[in-house]
């Protein structure tokens, strides 16, 4: 659906996307977390232009709250989900927002009686805290150079293949258009994040990862001049080589 031709194109430069990223390997929360903001994009998609499918919001934002217990700093995106809601998926109303509200609740409703039963009630406000902790002068010394060299290089993929989208956005239906400023809205938030809360990198590169994927997608699939052409072995060698480097730093024999 996101591309108007047979292509495999957008979950095929997630793979490879996701794979230069060594340095995220180790981190299984931060799989889960992606896998959970991954299907509450899917149904969210679902809901277009339906303001009667509470349902579909409830388990969108029930992944939400599932990994926010994982991570609460994905919490950060729930105004973002509203907003995309409101004016781009048209599915915003009193029930759907509600049901939203029910759907993040629910993870901690089931955990919370556990914690207070146990006379732990403290690691769920310890948790939730983590929202407040927000750097006033970002320190980007924590992030490696890895980590720098491949938000730049998501940053020029997503440029790319936002201009070529916006050129291009003609030939595709409107539906299709409203998921693509989806990704391009929920990609500059994500970069304001990343910048104003570096410390919240590995779980931030992991949704820029998600949104610029059909992007850059959009634009191998779509484009066959002789300087596209360039570009594309241009971009493949600069991914093998970010990989290769990240391999390399990663590996405990170096």
């Amino acid at each position: 659906m996101l591309i108007r031709i047979f292509s495999r194109m957008v979950s095929c430069v997630y793979i490879v996307l996701i794979c230069t990223a060594v340095f995220l390997f180790p981190s299984i929360s931060g799989a889960v977390v992606q896998l959970c903001a991954v299907s509450s994009l899917f149904m969210l998609f679902h809901t277009y232009q339906d303001t009667d499918t509470a349902g579909w919001i409830y388990y969108v934002f029930l992944c939400l709250g599932v990994a926010s217990c994982i991570d609460v700093h994905i919490l950060y995106y729930v105004p973002l989900y509203w907003i995309l809601m409101a004016w781009l998926i048209y599915s915003l109303s009193w029930r759907t927002f509600l049901a939203s509200l029910l759907g993040l609740i629910t993870p901690y409703w089931f955990t919370l009686p556990w914690y207070v039963y146990h006379h732990e009630f403290h690691i769920w406000t310890d948790h939730l805290a983590g929202l407040l902790d927000i750097t006033l002068r970002p320190d980007f010394a924590s992030l490696s150079m890895p980590q720098l060299f491949f938000l730049g290089f998501l940053l020029a993929l997503a440029i790319l293949g936002g201009l070529h989208f916006f050129i291009t956005s003609y030939l595709d239906k409107i539906r299709v258009r409203q998921l693509y400023y989806t990704f391009i809205l929920m990609t500059v938030y994500s970069v304001l994040l990343v910048f104003l809360q570096p410390q919240c990198y590995g779980m931030i590169i992991g949704m820029m990862i998600i949104t610029v994927s059909p992007l850059y997608g959009h634009f191998i699939a779509l484009t066959h001049t002789r300087l596209s052409n360039i570009v594309f072995i241009v971009i493949a060698a600069i991914t093998l080589t970010l990989t290769g480097l990240n391999l390399w730093i990663s590996s405990s024999h170096f």
